[in-house]
């Protein structure tokens, strides 16, 4: 259970949060427990933009 973290905004808002320019999650719903080796949404730079993607 080691790094259980949950994400309750909406999608909307971690894009305006992280400042998203791309986001390649599609619909993201609520997602009340997230685990290690769970895929689940990542903020990264790529190329001088952010951008939001499902990563392990």
């Amino acid at each position: 259970m080691c790094n259980l973290y949950s994400i309750t905004k909406a999608q909307d808002a971690i894009r305006q949060l992280f400042r998203i320019r791309h986001d390649r999650t599609g619909n993201l719903p609520p997602m009340p427990g997230i685990f290690p080796d769970q895929m689940a949404p990542v903020a990264r730079d790529h190329d001088g933009e952010r951008e939001l993607l499902m990563m392990r």
